[in-house]
Formats: structure tokens, sequence, C-alpha cells
């Protein structure tokens, strides 16, 4: 690895690290990174898991303020998150990547939709208030379950898919909506660093220089979160993963 890649990989991971925090998305900012120095897909998809980690716990401390009272919450949904992290894992190891890879755009789509359209939608599903706390109980442990099961297979977007499907069935404001996901996505993060560094094909020094730099970018990516209004984080939200969704289709086309 020469310097060019070296500076490469630093200014992609300050990038990305601003983007999960923010939004979610930054792996489409790293892991064409990797395969422009040199790595092949799965090594470059394993090596950009654990590379990410460390931002999304920086991001988790930069938006602690914003977690306040959440504190129930992540103890009944954590474990979910865990499990369903591990699978994502054994999908990647595996199993072909071929089929999911036609999928993964239609679902980060899908979620920028649900993000844009959260109001109407609520109108058909009903406002979260208005849920059994059964109900509610029941549904958001699902989608921690299903958010860590693609978080650990791929996890491009993973924040816009978790900010998206939160949004709908908990009645708090975006910011702590987007607190929440930063932690679903720092263990979503821990479990793949543990199951690839142990069974994955991974770059370790494409990791040290790409992991100092998504600490940066997602602690100063929270700030900006913390300080932004909602209407204009939701809209940034909708954007990336729109632009996301529709990158990942044309690559899988291609």
């Amino acid at each position: 690895m020469d310097v060019a890649h070296i500076f490469l990989l630093i200014a992609a991971g300050v990038a990305a690290g601003g983007v999960n925090a923010i939004a979610g998305g930054g792996s489409l900012i790293t892991f064409p990174s990797l395969i422009a120095v040199g790595l092949p897909p799965v090594p470059a998809n394993v090596t950009n898991s654990i590379s990410v980690f460390p931002g999304y716990v920086s991001s988790v401390a930069a938006s602690r303020a914003d977690l306040s009272g959440q504190g129930h919450r992540l103890r009944v949904i954590v474990p979910a998150t865990v499990l369903g992290s591990i699978g994502g894992c054994a999908l990647l190891l595996l199993t072909p990547e071929r089929a999911f890879e036609l999928v993964v755009p239609f679902l980060v789509l899908g979620a920028a939709a649900v993000l844009a359209f959260q109001q109407r939608l609520r109108g058909l599903v009903g406002h979260p208030r208005h849920l059994s706390p059964r109900r509610a109980a029941v549904t958001l442990q699902l989608v921690a379950f299903a958010g860590a099961v693609y978080g650990g297979y791929f996890g491009a977007a993973l924040g816009v898919m978790y900010v998206a499907a939160l949004a709908l069935i908990l009645d708090e404001p975006l910011n702590r909506i987007n607190a929440l996901k930063n932690v679903l996505s720092a263990v979503v993060g821990l479990v793949t660093l543990l199951v690839f560094a142990v069974f994955g094909p991974v770059n370790w020094t494409a990791v040290l220089v790409l992991a100092p730099a998504t600490v940066v970018g997602g602690y100063f990516g929270a700030k900006l979160a913390q300080r932004l209004p909602a209407p204009v984080l939701r809209a940034l939200i909708v954007t990336f993963g729109t632009v996301i969704g529709l990158i990942l289709l044309y690559r899988a086309l291609v």
C-alpha cells in the first residue's frame, strides 16, 4: 500500500464516519475505496465492516445526551441486535452474494421512501402513541433483529434503514431516534468485528489506516446531527438513502 492509497483511505474514513453518524451509508465510501487500493470484494467488505466500527463508537459518545431515558429500551433490544448480527455474518461467510446484491438496492430505496413519506404512512399504520405497549415492543425487537441481519451481511445504509423503521414505531424526536440508531449500529459493528476478526479475510493494514479516520468523522458527524433541525436531518437522510440505493442498483445490474 503506497502513500496515495493511505491518503485515499484516510479521506474515505473521515467522510464515512461523518456520513454514518448523520444518516448511515458511509460504507459506500470506504468499500469502493478498499476495492480501489486493490482488495478483492469479500476481503474489502470484511475489512470495511471492522474499520467503520470505531466511528460508530465515537458517534455514540457524541450523541449520548440524546440517549437519556432510553436505557431500558436499549437493554431490551440489544440481545436481538446481537443475534441478528451473528446471523448476518454467517450469511456473508457461508452463502453466495449475488442474490442479496440484487435485493439490497430495493431495501435501501424502500427505507428512504418510508422516511420520506413517514407522516402519510403513520396515517395508515397509526401514530406510535396509538400502538399498544406489547405491539410496540414486539415490533421494535423485530426491527432491531432484521436491521442487524442486514448490517452483519453488508451494512451500507444500515443507519437509513434503522432510522426509517424506528421513526414509524417510536414517538420520539428524530435526533433521539438517530442517537438510538448510532447505538444499534455500534452493536452490529462490534459483533461483525469479533466474527470477522476470527473467521474473515481481514486486511489489518487497511484497518489500521481507516479506523482512526472513522473515529474523527463519526464524532464530528454526530455533533453536526445534533445541531441540525429535524426537517433538514430528515431531508439529508432521505437524500443519502436514495443516492445509495441507486448506486447499489447500478452496481448490481452492471
